[in-house]
C-alpha cells in the first residue's frame, strides 16, 4: 500500500541522495525535452511546406511554352512557342469534364502613379478564375468579371500595399491610376496569405492588355483547375493528355523537353509531401532514440542504487520487511523522480518551441511555427514514465530476493 511512511521514506531518501536523484531526474527531463522539440521541428517544417503551397490551389497546372530543340513535321529547332486566346477555348471545349476553370496570364512590370506617389509593380492580366487559382481575397471592391473581358474595361484590382504605398490612407476604389502610360480605374484591392510580394501585384482584364499591345491575342501563361474528385492518378492523366494534346497543336516532338512545360501542383505537394513525411519519420526515430538512452540512463542509475542501498535493504529484511515492502519502495522512488522530472522537461520544451518560433527560423531554416501536439507529449512523457518503471523494477526485484546474511556482508 502507498501509504504515508512511503512517501515519508521516499523523501528522506531523495534528501540524502540529492546528486543521484538530480542526475536521474535531469536525464529522463532532458529525453522528453530533446523529444519535444524535434517532433516540433518536424512538424514546423512541415508547416513550411503547407504555407508554400497553401498560397495557391493545389488543384492546378501552369502550363508555359518555351523553345523548341528539336525539328518536327518540317518546323525548325529553335522555335519560339506561344499561346493565343484560341488555345483557351481548344483546352476548355477538350477537356470540359476534368476541368473546373481556365484562366490566362500575362505580366509586364509597370511604373504606377497616383497623384504624386508612384513605384514599380507587377501587373498580371487575368481571367474572373484567377482569382481561385490564387486564392485572392478581396478586401473591398470586387475582381475582374466576365463583361470586363468582354469590353476590355480598363479596371484594375489592387493588393493591399498598393493601397497603402499609393494612396496613403486614402481610399482607392473609385480612383484612377496610372500604369505604365495606360490610365485604370480601381475597382477592389485585395489581400494574400502569400505575403507582400503577392500583394504588391495589381490585376487587370487580359483582354485589356492585349489591346494596349497593338490589339494582339498572344499569351505569356495558361493556368487550368481540374476537378478535384478524379484525384491523384485522374490529375496525372489529365497533365498527359494536356501535354500530347497542345503538343500536337503546336508542332511539338514528344520527345522535346522544352518545347512546353507543365508545372502540377497536385503533384509537387505530393512529392514535398512525401519528403517532408520521410524527414518527420527520421527526426521522430531520433527523437525516439534520445527516450531510449534516457531509459538506459534510468536503468544504470537504479541499478547503482540498488547496489548502494544493498545493505539498507539487508537491514530492513532482517528487520521484518517482505520482499514486496522492499521493490515498491524503491519502484515507488523511481516512479515519484521519472514523472516529476518527465513532465518539468515536457513542459520546458513546449515552452522552448512557443519562444523560438518566428520569422528568422521560418527564412534562415525554413521552419515555421514549430509545435507538438499536447496529446504526443504527453503520450511520451508517460511512455518514458513506464519503460522508466520496468527499468526501476527489474533491479529492485532483484534487491528483494537478496538474503539479509548476504546483504549485511556487503561493502
Amino acid at each position: 500500500m502507498f501509504s504515508r511512511d512511503t512517501w515519508k521514506e521516499i523523501f528522506e531518501t531523495i534528501q540524502k541522495n540529492k546528486l543521484r536523484t538530480f542526475l536521474t531526474g535531469f536525464t529522463v527531463a532532458l529525453g522528453i525535452f530533446i523529444f519535444v522539440t524535434l517532433f516540433g521541428m518536424g512538424n514546423g517544417l512541415n508547416n513550411t511546406f503547407a504555407k508554400f503551397f497553401g498560397d495557391d490551389a493545389t488543384n492546378v497546372f501552369f502550363v508555359f511554352p518555351g523553345r523548341t530543340t528539336i525539328p518536327f513535321k518540317g518546323y525548325k529547332a529553335n522555335r519560339r512557342i506561344e499561346f493565343e486566346n484560341q488555345d483557351l477555348e481548344d483546352i476548355e471545349e477538350n477537356f470540359a469534364m476534368l476541368m473546373e476553370y481556365i484562366t490566362p496570364r500575362i505580366q509586364r512590370n509597370a511604373l504606377v502613379t497616383y497623384k504624386e506617389e508612384s513605384d514599380n509593380y507587377n501587373t498580371r492580366a487575368v481571367g474572373p478564375a484567377h482569382l481561385f487559382a490564387e486564392k485572392t481575397i478581396i478586401m473591398k471592391g470586387r475582381y475582374i468579371n466576365n463583361l470586363d473581358v468582354k469590353n476590355r474595361t480598363k479596371y484594375a484590382v489592387i493588393g493591399r500595399l498598393v493601397e497603402r504605398d499609393l494612396f496613403l490612407g486614402e481610399d482607392a476604389i473609385g480612383k484612377f491610376i496610372d500604369v505604365g502610360g495606360s490610365v485604370f480605374k480601381v475597382i477592389g484591392v485585395f489581400q494574400d496569405d502569400g505575403g507582400d510580394n503577392e500583394e504588391r501585384n495589381i490585376y487587370i482584364p487580359y483582354t485589356t492588355r492585349q489591346l494596349i499591345e497593338k490589339n494582339t491575342d498572344k499569351i505569356d501563361q495558361i493556368i487550368l483547375a481540374f476537378r478535384p474528385e478524379i484525384g491523384y492518378a485522374g490529375a496525372m492523366a489529365f497533365e498527359k493528355k494536356l501535354d500530347a494534346f497542345l503538343r500536337d497543336k503546336k508542332y511539338i516532338s514528344p520527345a522535346d523537353p522544352n518545347g512546353i512545360f507543365i508545372r502540377n501542383v497536385a503533384d509537387n505537394l505530393k512529392q514535398n509531401q512525401q519528403f517532408a513525411g520521410v524527414l518527420q519519420i527520421i527526426i521522430s526515430a531520433i527523437a525516439f532514440a534520445v527516450i531510449i538512452s534516457g531509459i538506459i540512463g534510468i536503468s544504470n542509475i537504479m541499478v547503482f542504487v540498488v547496489k548502494e542501498r544493498t545493505k539498507e535493504i539487508g537491514i530492513r529484511k532482517a528487520l521484518g520487511a517482505t520482499p514486496r515492502k522492499v521493490t515498491n519502495s524503491i519502484l515507488f522512488e523511481s516512479i515519484f523522480i521519472t514523472t516529476i522530472s518527465g513532465f518539468v522537461g515536457m513542459l520546458i520544451g513546449v515552452f522552448v518551441l512557443a519562444q523560438i518560433g518566428g520569422k528568422t527560423l521560418e527564412d534562415d531554416y525554413f521552419i515555421t511555427n514549430p509545435y507538438i501536439a499536447t496529446g504526443t507529449a504527453i503520450f511520451a512523457t508517460i511512455l518514458l514514465i513506464i519503460c522508466g518503471t520496468i527499468a526501476g523494477y527489474i533491479p529492485a526485484r532483484r534487491a528483494a530476493k537478496i538474503k539479509p546474511i548476504v546483504a549485511l556482508r556487503d561493502e
